[in-house]
């Protein structure tokens, strides 16, 4: 049976990095400015303010912001490491 990789822990470090904890054991430390530089959006901008960039939740195992889920990331990005834009 294949596990499924789900969020289970998530720290914010600094600027806009996050360690992310994985039910697999795994982890990994994602910035997310790159993110935030190439893909201005009226519907994510507030994030690009710290302040509400911390305010993230786990949410049926991923990494979401916002009440509506109005930044998310599929799960395989960040168990990879990296968050393609």
């Amino acid at each position: 049976m294949t596990l499924t990789i789900n969020v289970t822990a998530a720290e914010y470090l600094s600027d806009y990095k996050i360690l992310v904890k994985f039910n697999d054991s795994t982890q990994q430390i994602l910035d997310f400015e790159d993110f935030f530089i190439a893909n201005p959006h009226p519907q994510h901008d507030i994030y690009r303010n710290k302040e509400h960039f911390k305010n993230f939740k786990i949410e049926k195992g991923t990494l979401v912001w916002g009440e509506d889920w109005d930044l998310i990331f599929p799960v395989e990005q960040l168990h990879a490491g990296h968050i393609q834009f």
